[in-house]
């Protein structure tokens, strides 16, 4: 089911066109923070492999006292496990992040590239012109993932921190385009 702007407007007692400018100051606070981690790639993957060491911390503790809910040897055994290596995980990534990185950048390739690969071969068994399509972004995703492969360690100091610049950066600029579409509705 799809609703239009008229719709959603009208189920929540206000013109959503007439939010736009909250959208717009978050776009430009997002597109900002997206520059500033462009220009500091190696910061931004500090910080987001401590944000990811944070949730680890939390979901290993979060484990741990589900261990002692369960009933049974062994779900205590198998939750309290989980628990202890994800605090053990999250530990190493907050101890060292640079090390942290480099395993996550190298999973990162590895991962482009078997979905890569994959993409190539959906896209050479697709039949018609979609396939053509299937078949470039395989080509694209298996050569980042080459091209990360090919610069770890090195790598790993900067490609968490661009993956999040650019994300951020997307993120912004598509809030700030949505901004200007809903200010003709208000």
């Amino acid at each position: 089911m799809s609703y239009s702007p008229d719709d959603l407007s009208s189920r929540a007692g206000f013109s959503i066109g007439s939010k736009w400018g909250w959208f717009l100051a978050l776009g430009i606070v997002i597109t900002l923070l997206g520059l500033y981690a462009m220009v500091n790639v190696v910061m931004a993957t500090i910080a987001s492999i401590l944000f990811i060491a944070a949730i680890m911390l939390v979901a290993g503790v979060g484990y741990i006292i589900h261990a002692f809910q369960v009933r049974g040897w062994e779900n205590v055994l198998y939750w309290a496990l989980s628990g202890l290596v994800y605090l053990g995980a999250g530990i190493f990534a907050y101890m060292n992040p640079i090390a942290a990185s480099a395993v996550l950048t190298l999973m990162m390739a590895v991962l482009l590239l078997i979905s890569g690969i994959a993409r190539l071969v959906a896209g050479f068994r697709m039949r018609g012109s979609g396939g053509t399509y299937v078949i470039l972004s395989g080509v694209v995703t298996a050569l980042g993932g080459l091209l990360i492969a090919l610069g770890w360690p090195a790598s790993s100091l900067f490609v968490l921190g661009l993956f999040l610049s650019v994300d951020l950066l997307i993120q912004g600029t598509t809030l700030i385009g949505l901004a200007l579409a809903l200010r003709k509705l208000a």
